[in-house]
């Protein structure tokens, strides 16, 4: 049988400076599915995505992200996990300094690519399907807000990742923009890719429904069907 997981947590403790921050953490997420992550600040939703990508390191417990174990990963081998992953921050992250083109240039070329004509349909690949296919020119201070979070998906894009790491990916975004990048990422998991999503937007939620887990008390916690109560986080 087939393989469709993405993500495989099971009894995994997380850790920053040794101080525990999420204990026995057990998650499964599949190919094609979208995944939203919440809880209040300081819950441990930021670990939880930085132990994926092996930022933080796992030490308890057992962690299968993209087919790598990444209890067990050696250092050389990060970058090919990370070429499998996807990330989009809330701040967007581009160059200043470059056009939209060569912000994806750069990681391209970062991750490997060399033939001039592959990279050059690549970035029209993917600035077509976020819907710049004619922003490649601009510098990323000509574009809006929302045309800046659409240029890093593009970039998470780039090398066709099995799972898309989303962190607050609306938060610095108006209502109506957030709902354009929310088509875009539930999108992107309807063709195959799993998609995991921090946010504390609700309303997104209620108007996009999908399954949700949630960090709190230093656990991560999962529902079968959405609820008011599960949704509830105070203090945010």
């Amino acid at each position: 049988m087939q393989n469709t997981r993405t993500i495989f947590l099971e009894n995994l403790n997380i850790y920053q400076r040794n101080i525990l921050i999420l204990s026995s953490v057990n998650l499964q997420i599949n190919k094609g599915e979208f995944v939203y992550l919440i809880g209040k600040t300081g819950t441990g939703k930021s670990s939880l995505l930085k132990t994926l990508y092996a930022e933080l390191p796992v030490v308890e417990g057992e962690a299968e992200v993209v087919g790598y174990d990444i209890k067990n990963i050696r250092r050389r081998d990060i970058p090919f996990l990370r070429r499998k992953l996807g990330i989009v921050f809330q701040d967007f992250q581009l160059l200043s300094d470059r056009s939209v083109h060569n912000n994806l240039l750069f990681v391209l070329k970062a991750t490997g690519w060399e033939d001039k004509n592959a990279i050059n349909e690549r970035i029209r690949d993917v600035l077509e399907k976020v819907g710049l296919g004619t922003k490649g020119f601009k510098m990323p201070h000509q574009l809006s807000g929302g045309e800046q979070q659409r240029v890093a998906i593009a970039r998470a894009l780039l090398n066709d990742p099995e799972l898309i790491l989303a962190d607050e990916p609306t938060g610095n975004l108006d209502p109506e923009t957030s709902e354009g990048i929310m088509s875009l990422l539930f999108n992107i998991s309807q063709a195959g890719r799993a998609v995991l999503m921090a946010t504390h937007n609700y309303a997104l939620i209620e108007k996009f429904p999908s399954r949700i887990v949630k960090c709190e008390g230093g656990k991560v916690l999962t529902a079968e069907h959405q609820s008011d109560e599960f949704l509830r986080v105070d203090n945010i």
